[in-house]
């Protein structure tokens, strides 16, 4: 029998260190009205593992929202400032900062927005971490710059979770959502998928077929421990977190068909919710844990059904194109993702469940994953003869390719924000 290998790693080196970027991101489209922000090198941020402005400036260019401006100059978070003069240039907002070793070896990075326009600070942040967490501090950062100008939470510290095929290896891969800091949670010669991040983002349940058959399985990321979730007879797949985390939607085949279970989180428990001669599978629970979401063949074709967490009569979502499938739920509730074939054409689209009002947002897409601020779209596509993963705003409008030299990266899911 070949095992899945899994990995041991604090959570220091869950985190990662300054390493060589594995993932190339490319912008493909931005948004409208742009906010012009002006960024400038921190004082003496030489002396750290990182360039803190040089993170800042790709984390808001990445986004699609911001034109991001050079200062040309570095500036400390201290420093007295001609906003008027960053106002000329264009620049609605400045960023600038400072950082400084201290006696423990630790890093004081320190920011601080100023609002060109009425010549007042908007915003200011302090901290102190190790040399690993530099990187982590510049997102933080850009995250708060993202808040305070756009009024809606940023997810440039939040982590994706991926499957990498190169090979005949396969692995499950952690990384920053910029793509740097990639930690191999799980590998082994058997396939992986369906991953899903815990609601409080210290787990990751996935699919392994290194049974001979799809078990569900529970990574701890901090511990490197790993329980089995679902290994009943037939297929296991599909494993979906309700957002108590004590909880998780799955579809089991034990009893013949397809159908929708629920387990508990320790993998006790398991509960019937559908009971139908057709395939149900791919649960997703709705943003407040009252409905599933999921996908059902009972009307002769793949389509996207909804019924109460509890069980029950399902109702069915999807009504346009005859294959629909991958249901995934924005964290606000308002927005259904997935993935519809529609004159032999895989596209990713999104639904405003209040209006019922359907957006097409990319073609060539498979396997939706919503950024835990509900304003981004990751998803997996094929080109070139490779794997690799895409980025879209739920409005269609920003767009962004991550694509990797190594092997072929699939199966995403977005993970939430970070405690």
């Amino acid at each position: 029998m070949k095992k899945l290998h899994y990995l041991l790693f604090s959570a220091t080196l869950l985190m990662g260190t300054a390493t060589q970027a594995q993932i190339k991101v490319e912008i493909a489209g931005v948004g409208s009205n742009q906010i012009p922000v002006a960024v400038a090198a921190f004082a003496d941020e030489g002396i750290a593992p990182a360039d803190v402005s040089d993170i800042i400036r790709a984390d808001l260019e990445r986004s699609g929202v911001f034109k991001v401006i050079d200062a040309g100059q570095t500036i400390s978070d201290s420093a007295s400032i001609d906003l008027a003069a960053f106002r000329a240039q264009g620049a609605d907002a400045l960023v600038v900062g400072s950082v400084s070793r201290q006696p423990d070896g630790r890093f004081a990075i320190r920011y601080k927005l100023h609002d060109t326009i009425k010549g007042a600070p908007i915003s200011q942040l302090g901290g102190e971490v190790q040399p690993q967490f530099t990187r982590l501090q510049a997102h933080r950062i850009a995250d708060d710059v993202y808040e305070k100008l756009t009024g809606v939470r940023g997810i440039f510290s939040t982590r994706i979770a991926y499957v990498k095929d190169t090979g005949k290896q396969h692995a499950l891969v952690v990384a920053d959502a910029d793509g740097e800091n990639e930690i191999v949670a799980a590998y082994g010669r058997e396939s992986i998928i369906s991953p899903a991040w815990s609601p409080d983002g210290t787990k990751v349940a996935y699919v392994s077929l290194e049974d001979r058959k799809p078990v569900v399985y529970l990574q701890d990321l901090r511990t490197g421990k790993r329980n089995v979730i679902s290994n009943v007879k037939g297929n296991n797949s599909a494993p979906a977190w309700a957002p108590n985390g004590n909880l998780l939607a799955v579809a089991l085949s034990k009893d013949g068909n397809t159908e929708i279970y629920t387990v508990g989180s320790d993998g006790s428990g398991h509960r019937r919710l559908t009971n139908n001669p057709a395939i149900d599978s791919e649960p997703q629970f709705s943003a407040d844990g009252q409905t599933i979401y999921f996908m059902s063949d009972r009307s002769g074709g793949p389509q996207i059904y909804k019924m109460s967490a509890a069980g029950g009569n399902a109702t069915r979502v999807t009504f346009n194109g005859n294959y629909n499938i991958s249901p995934r739920v924005s964290p606000d509730g308002k927005t259904l993702a997935w993935i519809s074939q529609r004159n032999g054409t895989f596209s990713l689209y999104a639904m405003n469940l209040a209006s019922g009002q359907e957006l097409r947002l990319a073609d060539g897409a498979t396997e939706p994953s919503f950024s835990p601020n509900g304003k981004y779209i990751m998803y997996a596509i094929k080109g070139g003869g490779r794997a690799s993963l895409a980025v879209v705003s739920v409005d269609g409008r920003i767009k962004q390719r991550l694509s990797t030299n190594a092997g072929n990266i699939r199966e995403p899911s977005w993970g939430p924000f970070m405690k």
